[in-house]
């Protein structure tokens, strides 16, 4: 389903390339309403319905929700920091397409005032026996389908010993990267007191099928053998008596915070809302990886003591990050050693995340480039936070529509939003 991402991982090793998908909602350039008009944009460039065009270092394609478009890089590549002029680039065309059709592109995970119920449309082409299927099973006319905007970061392994280490790795530092990518606080045109809300509905979208989810975090499963059999395996399980034709039955039907995706060599984090910005992304998206690498080098602790964790302590950890994102306590001592946190019991995790910058920076190629995000995030919090206090925690309809439009113009022009 993901196209020319696939292309070349499989040879490559750990940190030698990187597999950025960004989405998008398009939304009516006046109201800011959901606009679902993607297979408009994509026929534009290709005339005809398809599902995926290739604009050089970046492919757009569709997602399940018509109203949803994804850009994201056209095989691995090997850097992160010519990405965000990539993306802008291609930002600024597909606005140049949308002008014609009243719309505009708008960043953040979720639609601030969005009825799934009423406003959802599936995309209605190629492939469409796939999103019908996840429709008769799941519903997807909920904002845990069809109202949700995120990053995905693809990491390479290139054997089971790599992606022993990778995925050790990636499931120790899941619980605290809503810390840094909170931007979903609306929802139903209302803040929940939730800073994550396309996590906490991310989370409970497959709950007539609880293992396709699981508890976001993934099993400890460290190579192929044991993956397959104790998540993978359960999954098709579980889903067969409902999908009897095996239309779901691939490894993206695992909706954990990261899956192995064996059909490329990768793991593919998901839990990463998207941001105002393609730098903001990509920022963020150095950092963690730069924090996945440590990991993997075992800079703080061993692999052997990384694969001991099991998921209930890691999911505590990630529910309260969802909440509370950058503010959020994280008093479990033998947490914040395993990221060499200076002694202490407890900490916020926005402060966990500066000692993570404050460690790893020196080694982040292109580090100046981000260097204006990161300290945004930790002085002024997540983008969520931002836009409560844009809002000043009161949102009207018109406030949240004026700090929306701000948001795209952001998105349009590649800043940051600031307080």
């Amino acid at each position: 389903m993901d196209g020319k991402l696939t292309a070349e991982m499989p040879s490559l090793g750990l940190f030698h390339g990187y597999g950025i998908e960004l989405e998008y909602m398009i939304v009516d350039a006046e109201t800011l309403g959901v606009l679902p008009v993607t297979d408009q944009v994509l026929h534009a460039v290709a005339g005809d319905y398809v599902q995926e065009v290739e604009t050089g270092a970046l492919a757009w394609s569709n997602e399940l929700a018509l109203h949803v478009i994804e850009l994201k890089t056209n095989g691995p590549a090997r850097t992160l920091a010519q990405l965000p002029e990539h993306f802008s680039q291609n930002i600024a065309r597909i606005n140049e397409l949308l002008a014609p059709l009243g719309g505009r592109l708008m960043p953040t995970a979720m639609h601030p005032w969005m009825d799934p119920a009423t406003e959802t449309r599936l995309w209605p082409h190629h492939d469409s026996p796939i999103y019908q299927t996840f429709d008769r099973i799941f519903s997807c006319r909920g904002h845990g389908w069809s109202n949700l905007q995120s990053v995905h970061i693809n990491l390479p392994f290139a054997n089971d010993r790599e992606f022993c280490r990778l995925h050790a790795a990636i499931r120790l530092l899941l619980p605290i990267m809503p810390a840094l990518a909170a931007s979903s606080p609306l929802i139903n045109g209302r803040a929940t007191g939730i800073l994550d809300n396309r996590l906490d509905v991310y989370r409970n979208n497959a709950q007539k099928i609880p293992s396709v989810s699981s508890k976001v975090i993934p099993e400890a499963a460290f190579n192929r053998q044991d993956y397959q059999r104790y998540i993978l395996e359960p999954i098709y399980h579980d889903m067969a008596p409902y999908d009897p034709e095996g239309i779901l039955r691939y490894e993206w039907v695992n909706a954990r915070g990261a899956i192995a995706r064996f059909d490329r060599n990768t793991i593919e984090i998901r839990v990463l809302d998207i941001q105002e910005c393609p730098r903001a992304d990509l920022a963020i998206a150095a950092l963690i990886s730069a924090a996945a690498r440590a990991h993997t080098e075992e800079f703080w602790i061993s692999s052997v003591r990384q694969q001991q964790w099991e998921v209930d302590p890691l999911y505590r950890i990630f529910l309260a990050t969802m909440v509370d994102a950058d503010q959020a306590m994280i008093d479990d001592r033998r947490y914040l050693q395993t990221l060499g946190f200076p002694d202490g019991n407890k900490c916020r995790a926005g402060e966990l995340w500066q000692h993570l910058i404050e460690t790893l920076a020196p080694v982040i190629e292109a580090r100046r480039q981000w260097q204006d995000v990161w300290q945004t995030l930790i002085h002024q919090g997540t983008l969520a936070r931002r836009i409560m206090a844009a809002l000043d925690n009161k949102p009207s309809r018109n406030a949240i529509r004026d700090v929306y439009r701000r948001l795209s113009d952001c998105l349009s022009e590649g800043t940051i939003f600031g307080r």
